[in-house]
Protein backbone atom coordinates (compact mmCIF):
# COMPACT_ATOMS: atom_id res chain seq x y z
CA UNK A 1 0.00 0.00 0.00
CA UNK A 2 1.46 3.00 -1.11
CA UNK A 3 0.99 6.63 -2.40
CA UNK A 4 1.90 8.23 -5.63
CA UNK A 5 4.69 6.69 -7.69
CA UNK A 6 6.49 8.61 -9.71
CA UNK A 7 9.38 7.51 -12.15
CA UNK A 8 11.97 9.88 -12.78
CA UNK A 9 14.30 9.38 -16.16
CA UNK A 10 13.24 6.33 -17.31
CA UNK A 11 15.37 4.47 -19.63
CA UNK A 12 14.74 0.89 -21.97
CA UNK A 13 17.28 -0.86 -22.84
CA UNK A 14 16.71 -3.77 -25.52
CA UNK A 15 18.58 -6.62 -24.34
CA UNK A 16 19.33 -9.54 -26.94
CA UNK A 17 17.96 -13.08 -25.97
CA UNK A 18 20.51 -14.88 -24.64
CA UNK A 19 22.00 -17.69 -26.99
CA UNK A 20 22.58 -21.05 -26.23
CA UNK A 21 25.61 -23.07 -27.22
CA UNK A 22 24.05 -24.92 -30.28
CA UNK A 23 23.03 -21.36 -31.72
CA UNK A 24 24.29 -19.37 -34.48
CA UNK A 25 24.46 -15.40 -34.57
CA UNK A 26 21.93 -13.76 -36.49
CA UNK A 27 22.60 -11.25 -39.24
CA UNK A 28 23.10 -7.89 -38.02
CA UNK A 29 20.13 -6.35 -37.76
CA UNK A 30 17.64 -8.82 -38.95
CA UNK A 31 16.80 -9.69 -35.06
CA UNK A 32 16.32 -13.54 -35.63
CA UNK A 33 18.58 -15.73 -33.55
CA UNK A 34 19.54 -19.28 -35.93
CA UNK A 35 19.95 -22.79 -33.99
CA UNK A 36 21.51 -25.41 -36.08
CA UNK A 37 19.28 -28.84 -35.35
CA UNK A 38 21.92 -31.04 -37.85
CA UNK A 39 24.41 -33.48 -36.70
CA UNK A 40 28.06 -32.93 -38.36
CA UNK A 41 28.33 -35.40 -41.69
CA UNK A 42 32.10 -37.26 -40.89
CA UNK A 43 34.19 -39.77 -42.96
CA UNK A 44 34.01 -43.27 -41.36
CA UNK A 45 31.01 -41.97 -38.95
CA UNK A 46 27.81 -44.43 -38.94
CA UNK A 47 23.79 -43.01 -38.40
CA UNK A 48 22.32 -46.51 -38.64
CA UNK A 49 24.00 -49.85 -37.57
CA UNK A 50 24.05 -52.07 -40.56
CA UNK A 51 24.10 -48.97 -43.44
CA UNK A 52 27.41 -47.83 -44.54
CA UNK A 53 29.57 -44.83 -43.57
CA UNK A 54 29.97 -41.98 -45.84
CA UNK A 55 33.18 -42.08 -47.66
CA UNK A 56 34.56 -38.41 -47.93
CA UNK A 57 37.55 -37.39 -49.97
CA UNK A 58 39.13 -35.19 -52.55
CA UNK A 59 38.14 -35.62 -56.81
CA UNK A 60 40.53 -32.66 -57.10
CA UNK A 61 42.97 -31.60 -54.34
CA UNK A 62 44.65 -28.35 -53.91
CA UNK A 63 47.80 -29.64 -55.26
CA UNK A 64 46.36 -31.25 -58.40
CA UNK A 65 44.80 -27.90 -59.08
CA UNK A 66 47.62 -26.32 -59.21
CA UNK A 67 49.02 -28.03 -62.02
CA UNK A 68 45.70 -27.23 -64.43
CA UNK A 69 45.19 -23.47 -63.19
CA UNK A 70 47.40 -20.18 -63.53
CA UNK A 71 49.91 -19.71 -61.00
CA UNK A 72 48.36 -18.44 -58.03
CA UNK A 73 44.72 -20.02 -58.48
CA UNK A 74 43.68 -22.89 -56.64
CA UNK A 75 40.36 -25.05 -56.46
CA UNK A 76 39.21 -28.41 -54.24
CA UNK A 77 36.55 -30.35 -55.32
CA UNK A 78 35.55 -33.03 -52.83
CA UNK A 79 34.03 -36.13 -53.49
CA UNK A 80 31.14 -38.05 -51.10
CA UNK A 81 30.04 -41.20 -51.15
CA UNK A 82 27.40 -42.11 -48.57
CA UNK A 83 23.54 -43.88 -48.28
CA UNK A 84 20.48 -41.43 -48.66
CA UNK A 85 20.04 -42.31 -44.78
CA UNK A 86 22.90 -40.09 -42.86
CA UNK A 87 23.48 -37.60 -40.79
CA UNK A 88 20.12 -35.48 -39.54
CA UNK A 89 17.50 -36.14 -43.07
CA UNK A 90 14.09 -36.21 -44.01
CA UNK A 91 12.16 -38.90 -45.28
CA UNK A 92 9.44 -38.54 -48.37
CA UNK A 93 6.58 -40.91 -48.92
CA UNK A 94 8.38 -42.35 -52.09
CA UNK A 95 10.57 -44.08 -49.06
CA UNK A 96 8.11 -45.70 -48.20
CA UNK A 97 6.15 -46.02 -51.27
CA UNK A 98 6.62 -47.10 -54.35
CA UNK A 99 4.42 -44.49 -56.06
CA UNK A 100 4.87 -42.08 -53.44
CA UNK A 101 6.99 -38.69 -54.65
CA UNK A 102 10.46 -37.88 -54.21
CA UNK A 103 12.33 -35.43 -53.38
CA UNK A 104 11.42 -33.45 -56.28
CA UNK A 105 8.33 -33.19 -55.94
CA UNK A 106 8.77 -32.18 -52.32
CA UNK A 107 6.54 -28.34 -51.14
CA UNK A 108 8.95 -26.45 -50.21
CA UNK A 109 5.99 -24.84 -48.02
CA UNK A 110 5.96 -27.56 -46.10
CA UNK A 111 9.77 -27.73 -45.03
CA UNK A 112 11.43 -24.42 -45.82
CA UNK A 113 10.55 -21.53 -42.44
CA UNK A 114 7.27 -22.93 -41.20
CA UNK A 115 5.90 -22.64 -38.05
CA UNK A 116 6.98 -24.85 -35.54
CA UNK A 117 6.55 -26.43 -31.78
CA UNK A 118 8.14 -28.80 -29.96
CA UNK A 119 7.35 -31.96 -27.69
CA UNK A 120 9.79 -31.86 -24.73
CA UNK A 121 9.91 -35.79 -23.14
CA UNK A 122 13.29 -35.64 -22.00
CA UNK A 123 13.60 -38.06 -18.82
CA UNK A 124 9.96 -39.96 -19.28
CA UNK A 125 10.39 -43.27 -18.19
CA UNK A 126 8.52 -44.78 -21.43
CA UNK A 127 10.29 -45.22 -24.68
CA UNK A 128 6.78 -44.85 -26.29
CA UNK A 129 6.13 -41.35 -27.35
CA UNK A 130 1.86 -41.87 -27.25
CA UNK A 131 -0.81 -39.45 -28.89
CA UNK A 132 -1.38 -37.67 -25.72
CA UNK A 133 2.01 -35.81 -25.54
CA UNK A 134 0.81 -33.93 -28.33
CA UNK A 135 -2.58 -33.25 -27.08
CA UNK A 136 -1.68 -30.16 -25.06
CA UNK A 137 -0.21 -28.41 -28.73
CA UNK A 138 -1.84 -27.08 -31.56
CA UNK A 139 -0.37 -29.19 -34.64
CA UNK A 140 -1.76 -28.36 -37.68
CA UNK A 141 0.30 -26.87 -39.88
CA UNK A 142 3.13 -26.83 -37.68
CA UNK A 143 6.28 -28.45 -38.17
CA UNK A 144 5.78 -30.99 -34.56
CA UNK A 145 9.04 -31.57 -32.90
CA UNK A 146 9.87 -34.28 -30.85
CA UNK A 147 12.48 -33.63 -28.00
CA UNK A 148 13.79 -37.05 -26.11
CA UNK A 149 17.49 -36.19 -25.57
CA UNK A 150 18.51 -39.26 -27.31
CA UNK A 151 20.87 -36.97 -29.47
CA UNK A 152 23.28 -37.28 -26.41
CA UNK A 153 24.17 -40.37 -27.17
CA UNK A 154 25.64 -39.69 -30.96
CA UNK A 155 28.11 -41.38 -32.20
CA UNK A 156 28.01 -44.08 -29.46
CA UNK A 157 26.67 -47.47 -29.32
CA UNK A 158 23.82 -46.29 -26.75
CA UNK A 159 22.64 -44.38 -29.65
CA UNK A 160 21.39 -47.99 -31.71
CA UNK A 161 19.67 -49.74 -28.68
CA UNK A 162 16.26 -48.60 -26.76
CA UNK A 163 16.02 -45.43 -28.34
CA UNK A 164 12.74 -43.35 -27.78
CA UNK A 165 10.14 -43.63 -30.60
CA UNK A 166 6.59 -42.74 -31.37
CA UNK A 167 3.01 -45.08 -31.74
CA UNK A 168 1.19 -45.80 -34.04
CA UNK A 169 -1.95 -43.75 -32.30
CA UNK A 170 0.94 -40.53 -32.00
CA UNK A 171 1.07 -41.12 -35.73
CA UNK A 172 -2.67 -41.32 -36.70
CA UNK A 173 -3.20 -38.03 -33.90
CA UNK A 174 -0.67 -36.06 -36.06
CA UNK A 175 -2.22 -36.97 -39.34
CA UNK A 176 -5.51 -36.24 -38.51
CA UNK A 177 -4.76 -33.09 -36.23
CA UNK A 178 -2.80 -31.82 -39.66
CA UNK A 179 0.60 -32.04 -38.63
CA UNK A 180 2.78 -30.59 -41.60
CA UNK A 181 6.09 -32.10 -40.65
CA UNK A 182 7.03 -34.20 -38.02
CA UNK A 183 10.87 -34.39 -36.36
CA UNK A 184 13.11 -36.66 -33.67
CA UNK A 185 15.99 -36.13 -32.23
CA UNK A 186 16.06 -40.51 -32.27
CA UNK A 187 17.55 -43.18 -34.39
CA UNK A 188 14.05 -43.89 -35.77
CA UNK A 189 11.00 -42.39 -35.00
CA UNK A 190 9.34 -45.73 -35.05
CA UNK A 191 9.76 -48.81 -33.15
CA UNK A 192 12.69 -50.77 -34.41
CA UNK A 193 12.40 -54.35 -32.44
CA UNK A 194 10.32 -55.78 -34.84
CA UNK A 195 9.47 -55.60 -38.82
CA UNK A 196 7.06 -53.34 -38.74
CA UNK A 197 7.00 -49.22 -38.96
CA UNK A 198 3.19 -47.92 -38.74
CA UNK A 199 4.78 -44.52 -37.79
CA UNK A 200 6.36 -44.12 -41.60
CA UNK A 201 3.45 -45.91 -42.71
CA UNK A 202 0.90 -43.51 -41.51
CA UNK A 203 2.81 -40.19 -41.80
CA UNK A 204 4.27 -40.65 -45.00
CA UNK A 205 0.66 -42.02 -46.79
CA UNK A 206 -0.52 -38.47 -45.56
CA UNK A 207 2.55 -36.69 -47.47
CA UNK A 208 3.84 -35.27 -44.12
CA UNK A 209 7.63 -35.77 -44.19
CA UNK A 210 9.71 -36.74 -41.70
CA UNK A 211 12.90 -35.60 -39.95
CA UNK A 212 15.38 -38.01 -37.87
CA UNK A 213 18.55 -37.61 -36.00
CA UNK A 214 17.92 -34.49 -35.13
CA UNK A 215 20.16 -32.50 -32.36
CA UNK A 216 19.59 -29.51 -29.88
CA UNK A 217 15.78 -29.50 -29.77
CA UNK A 218 16.78 -28.21 -25.84
CA UNK A 219 17.53 -24.72 -27.25
CA UNK A 220 14.38 -24.61 -28.64
CA UNK A 221 11.32 -22.68 -27.07
CA UNK A 222 7.64 -24.99 -26.36
CA UNK A 223 6.32 -22.65 -29.63
CA UNK A 224 6.65 -19.48 -31.45
CA UNK A 225 9.46 -20.72 -33.64
CA UNK A 226 10.54 -21.00 -37.41
CA UNK A 227 11.88 -24.50 -39.04
CA UNK A 228 13.47 -25.05 -41.79
CA UNK A 229 14.51 -28.97 -43.49
CA UNK A 230 15.38 -28.51 -46.99
CA UNK A 231 16.85 -31.59 -48.98
CA UNK A 232 18.48 -30.97 -52.74
CA UNK A 233 16.33 -31.91 -55.30
CA UNK A 234 17.30 -35.06 -56.21
CA UNK A 235 15.64 -37.43 -58.63
CA UNK A 236 14.33 -40.78 -57.78
CA UNK A 237 15.37 -40.02 -53.94
CA UNK A 238 13.06 -40.38 -50.86
CA UNK A 239 15.61 -39.83 -48.41
CA UNK A 240 18.47 -36.93 -48.19
CA UNK A 241 20.43 -35.13 -45.51
CA UNK A 242 19.23 -31.77 -44.44
CA UNK A 243 20.73 -28.56 -42.74
CA UNK A 244 17.85 -29.03 -40.09
CA UNK A 245 17.43 -25.23 -37.91
CA UNK A 246 15.02 -23.22 -36.51
CA UNK A 247 15.41 -19.63 -36.49
CA UNK A 248 13.81 -17.63 -33.42
CA UNK A 249 12.35 -13.80 -32.87
CA UNK A 250 13.89 -12.04 -29.92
Amino acid sequence: MVGEVRILNKKVIDERHKRSAKADGAAPGDGARMVDLSHVIEDGMITYKGLPAPLICDHLSREQSRKVYAEGTEFHIGKIEMVANTGTYIDMPFHRYANGHDLTQLALRKVSDVPGVIIHVIGAQERAVDWHHFAPVACRGHAVLVHTGWDRHWRTDQYFEGHPFLTEKAALYLRDQGALLVGIDSLNIDDTSGGSRPVHSILLAADIPIVEHLTGLSALPASGFRFSAVPPKVKGMGTFPVRAHASLKP
